[in-house]
């Protein structure tokens, strides 16, 4: 066999084609894009509505040009030829500003048709797409309508761009929601001619040119002082008989006075001999409201139809964001009292002290780098046992470096390139204990973390038990950050599964078992990707408690670049993910299993998957909350947020013993590796959800582990075990084999054979569960 070959033949069982998946990630770019507009829209239309009153003092500037005849001339201006017009003598126009709005724009309509008076409304764009029913009201009860800008925004101090886009988006609005285009425009905070500055008459002239006439006043009511009803009404009333254009509100605040008001206002005027008028009508303007072109309405609409979806899209995010806020606020106090019970609890001893000998398994394919020092850590272990090196057909020489050592108490098993189940399924089978700990190939132990490792085991109903991985190439950023995650979220997790006895995973790394507990569940499975996930949850539903032991420590290699660690963690979190459907009958079951479904399954879908899932959306809401909201109030939140986080990471940094100096990296970690951990689970679902195949791919190797000094006392050797295991029969021809015999040196190297099937426990001892059980939409291929 070709070493290509070996290579692409390497975790038999994830052997398969690698199907690209650029479209998710096409997808998710369109989502982010999409909720970034709308979230862009929701912020113009909202945050940057200037809400400032229309009386509050603003500081007029110089108006060396604007023309003498605009100053004294007509309230209605034609920007571009320089050009006025006033009302008719005797004839008003009444004007409402800001609306339309819910509560006072229906009112006021009211009042204007129980006295059969028209007037004009200029509405707000924002208000209009929000209340487009009330737009069509206005034009279809015969009133004119004009624009008072998109988001109330003075014109005078807005650039030349943003007031182009104030007047096209408003007038679009309007054509979507009442079918017209109106060229009257109010400028927001507008009142005569005499009181324009160069910056409002540039906006007068650009306005102009554009199309639109601008309407100023020639009476403020000042109603949006809430003077009183008669006061509002005395500022209404004309002085003398010249036409007048008013200016009333119809929202931005309580409008009480200003209907009340109208009530006595018209009936007044009328009395008087004036006559009512829209602004186009009282000074002879013809046409001045056209039906709109197609494709304006449309695009109206589609506008309309943004700023509504954007409202709904904030609305909701705003609530699954406080959600999330919550639950990841309750997760952490519930990790933390998890934490403190379980410090208690394990100061109680297990019972009488397990010193039983283990049989240690170590998978290893191309583990040259790190093989040695794994070894001999186990070599220099303080508790008895043997070592069984199962070599899934590397090509760097990892057998010949293990017998080269001429260890005692260690054996090498060959064989063909199959994976790392049908590894450790051949080390069970010639493992001699009753107690089983399998560790990874580039895993170095302390020397008390076996004997740490098996002591729960004094608990008939502990099937299994997990250890304390450590990262020992922590020097460099991305190290540190990886520690960081063991310490605070792999570890303070353990200890709360152990707690509600739901345990999902016995990491590879550092992880024991009882023999029983694997022979009921068919031993390793090769179905999923994560095995030993796989593997923990068939024991939890097969009835057995799966515990955390933080005293058994052991110290593995981490991906010291990007690439790595994305390819680690895509295969972690899709194995995962895997194990998860395989195992979702567990939710419906009973017992341990229960346990297993409705606490540890659950847990994992809400903080493995669907939180991670929200985390795009919480960094995309962030920037717009720094843009948009108050920047101090979201780097206050930023802050609280990182602060419970090093809180607890200096918690579980003083529960393992650790110096809490990788902690000042935290709020770093927040920049990069989230972002990378969210995008594996993105990754990770999308590939399940579209049932493409993913292949497995070896971890890279560094050489950082370091070989432990030689013990004081030489391994003392375990006899075999009297009789063979029932599933297990005497080698045959192109079974794997073995070398170091308890009783001799080690063989001489031999070449890679074929793998027995009969050798793996799972081929005659299926696992215990439905069928259905099994079934997996993205079931991965086996090259058989």
């Amino acid at each position: 066999m070709s070493k290509n070959r070996r290579r692409r033949s390497h975790g038999r069982h994830s052997t398969v084609r690698n199907v690209p998946l650029r479209t998710h990630w096409l997808l998710l770019t369109t989502l982010v894009l999409t909720l970034s507009a709308a979230l862009l829209l929701q912020g113009y239309t909202q945050h940057l509505f200037d809400s400032t009153p229309d009386g509050a003092h603003r500081e007029q500037g110089p108006g060396t040009s604007v023309p003498a005849g605009i100053s004294s001339g007509g309230p209605l201006i034609d920007g571009e030829a320089a050009r006025t017009a006033a009302p008719a003598a005797r004839t008003i126009a009444l004007t409402f500003d800001d609306g339309p709005d819910p509560v006072w724009t229906p009112k006021i309509l009211d009042v204007l048709r129980r006295n059969a008076v028209p007037a004009t409304f200029f509405t707000v764009g924002t208000r209009v797409a929000e209340h487009p029913d009330l737009a069509r009201r206005i034009v279809d009860e015969g009133h004119q309508i004009g624009l008072h800008t998109f988001t109330h925004t003075d014109l005078g101090a807005a650039s030349a761009w943003r007031r182009s886009l104030e007047l096209r988006e408003t007038q679009l609005v309007i054509a979507g929601a009442t079918g017209v285009t109106t060229p009257l425009l109010r400028p927001p905070y507008s009142s005569s001619g005499k009181a324009l500055d160069d910056a409002d008459w540039s906006a007068v002239v650009q306005a102009g040119q554009e199309g639109y006439l601008t309407v100023l006043t020639t009476l403020d009511s000042e109603d949006w002082r809430r003077p009183g009803v008669e006061q509002i009404v005395a500022s209404a009333t004309p002085k003398d008989t010249a036409g007048q254009i008013v200016l009333l509100h119809d929202a931005g605040g309580d409008r009480t006075q200003t209907v009340a008001a109208l009530e006595e206002l018209v009936p007044r005027l009328k009395a008087s001999g004036w006559t009512f008028a829209t602004v186009g009508d009282s000074v002879a303007l013809r046409g001045a409201v056209q039906p709109a072109a197609t494709t304006d309405r449309w695009q109206g609409l589609a506008l309309i139809t943004a700023i509504r979806t954007s409202d709904w899209i904030l609305e909701a995010l705003s609530w699954l964001l406080w959600a999330a806020g919550a639950i990841s606020l309750l997760r952490a106090v519930a990790v933390f009292v998890a934490a403190r019970r379980h410090v208690r609890m394990r100061r109680k001893p297990w019972g009488a002290a397990v010193t039983e000998p283990v049989s240690v398994i170590v998978p290893a394919y191309n583990e040259s780098a790190g093989i040695e020092a794994a070894v001999r850590s186990l070599v220099a272990s303080d508790h008895q046992l043997e070592v069984i090196v199962v070599d899934d057909g590397s090509t760097d020489g990892t057998a010949d470096i293990v017998e080269a050592l001429r260890l005692p108490g260690i054996r090498v098993i060959r064989q063909q390139n199959a994976g790392k189940p049908a590894a450790l399924n051949t080390g069970i089978a010639a493992a001699s204990c009753n107690l089983l700990v399998m560790v990874d190939g580039d895993t170095v132990f302390e020397p008390d973390a076996v004997r740490m490792l098996v002591q729960p085991f004094a608990h008939r109903r502990v099937g299994a038990v997990s250890g304390n991985a450590k990262v020992v190439n922590r020097g460099g950023l991305l190290g540190r950050w990886q520690h960081i995650e063991y310490v605070v979220g792999f570890n303070l997790d353990r200890r709360l599964f152990d707690l509600a006895e739901c345990m999902p995973t016995v990491p590879g790394a550092v992880g024991a078992f009882r023999r029983e507990a694997l022979l009921r569940v068919g031993g390793v499975s090769d179905t999923t990707l994560a095995e030993d996930t796989d593997l923990t949850m068939a024991l939890c539903r097969d009835g057995w408690r799966v515990v955390y032991e933080e005293r058994a420590k052991a110290w593995t290699e981490a991906p010291a670049s990007l690439g790595a660690l994305w390819k680690q963690r895509y295969r972690w979190c899709y194995g995962t993910l895997q194990a998860m459907w395989k195992h979702r009958g567990a939710l419906a079951q009973r017992g341990q299993a229960g346990k297993l479904g409705r606490r540890g399954l659950v847990y994992l879908l809400m903080f493995q998957v669907l939180l991670p899932l929200l985390a795009p959306v919480v960094d995309v809401f962030a920037v717009y909350g720094l843009v948009f909201l108050d920047p101090l109030r979201i780097l206050g939140l930023w802050t609280a947020f990182l602060l419970l986080q090093v809180l607890m990471g200096l918690y579980a940094f003083r529960l393992d013993g650790e110096r809490p100096g990788p902690l000042w990296s935290l709020p770093l970690q927040q920049f990069v590796y989230r972002q990378l951990m969210y995008l594996v689970v993105i990754q990770s679902v999308f590939t399940a959800v579209a049932g493409s195949r993913l292949r497995w791919q070896r971890m890279e190797r560094y050489g950082s582990l370091q070989v432990p000094a030689t013990p004081s006392e030489p391994l003392i050797a375990v006899p075999p075990r009297p009789s063979a295991p029932s599933y297990a029969r005497p080698p045959a021809p192109g079974a794997p084999q073995v070398a170091g015999a308890w009783d001799g040196p080690a063989a001489e190297p031999h070449g890679g054979y074929e793998a027995d099937p009969a050798w793996a426990p799972h081929a005659s001892a299926p696992i215990p569960h439905s069928p259905q059980d099994h079934i997996w939409p993205s079931q991965v291929d086996r090259d058989r």
